[in-house]
């Protein structure tokens, strides 16, 4: 008979994790800290807070909906510790402001943010009343802000967040397009107008991707996802077009924010 073998308590503990570890992996299941519940930090303006989508609480001017592709996440992960900082009218130096409240064990953040840097309430306003001269002019200030101006204010906002949670993944969410040109409107804005503005959440996007790059931030496209489904298409759900409440004119519906939001947005990060 062999001689038995006494193997202490901390031994077997680690060996039991040790074994555990190549189970999960043999299984091919990853991210074990996951296990434990994300913290997630939804920061932004009020595409990232949900205004368009109804249910805004107690939120107040910030109109926090519950229909938010922020708040779609976490409740679809179990586990996960939500800090919901995204407000209506948010700008650049308001997301940093909202930086100083997420958790600094934060493990994900996402944030909307630079339409209202670029003007955006004022350039649909513009478009609205206007000529298809003046509207066109209005987008293409805009569109100068947005390349000269807005790449230093994105590029200081994300560093901020970095900086109070060094150890979340950053997401970057773009904005929709918000027309299809030529549509099934047959009242409205004019093409021409409609199509000024594509151009102008065409060439955000565009900033907004290249910044997020540099920030080394993971960038999600919602264009692609409210192809079909914006303002003049023929299933027009995504999109609230000039609507009342007016705050919720151009803003995601539940629609948008579950299958123009939420559903990119899963597919980048899971």
């Amino acid at each position: 008979m062999g001689v038995p073998i006494r193997l202490s308590r901390r031994f077997l503990q680690r060996l039991s994790t040790a074994l555990g570890a190549v189970v999960l992996s043999t299984l091919g299941v990853t991210g074990i800290a996951h296990a434990a519940g994300t913290v997630y930090a939804a920061l932004g303006d009020s595409y990232s807070s949900g205004v368009g989508a109804g249910s805004y609480g107690s939120s107040g001017s910030c109109y926090r909906s519950s229909n938010a592709y922020g708040q779609l996440w976490a409740n679809a992960h179990s586990g996960t510790s939500f800090t919901f900082l995204a407000c209506s009218g948010a700008k650049t130096g308001d997301v940093i402001n909202q930086a100083n409240s997420i958790p600094s064990n934060a493990t994900l953040v996402t944030v909307t943010v630079g339409g209202n840097d670029a003007g955006f309430s004022d350039v649909i306003q513009t478009c609205t009343l206007g000529s298809d001269a003046t509207c066109t002019a209005r987008v293409n200030t805009a569109k100068t802000y947005v390349n000269n101006t807005l790449p230093a204010l994105l590029t200081n906002t994300y560093n901020a967040i970095k900086a109070k949670a060094p150890g979340a993944k950053l997401v970057v969410l773009s904005y929709p397009r918000f027309y299809t040109v030529p549509g099934s409107c047959w009242v409205g804005l004019s093409d021409t107008k409609r199509t000024a503005i594509n151009s102008g959440a065409d060439t955000l996007a565009s900033v907004i991707q290249s910044r997020a790059a540099s920030a080394g931030a993971t960038f999600v496209d919602v264009r692609p996802s409210f192809v079909g489904h914006n303002i003049c298409s023929s299933s027009d759900d995504y999109l609230h077009s000039l609507t009342w409440p007016v705050i919720e004119s151009y803003h995601p519906t539940v629609a948008g924010q579950s299958g123009g939001y939420y559903a990119p947005l899963r597919g980048a990060i899971g």
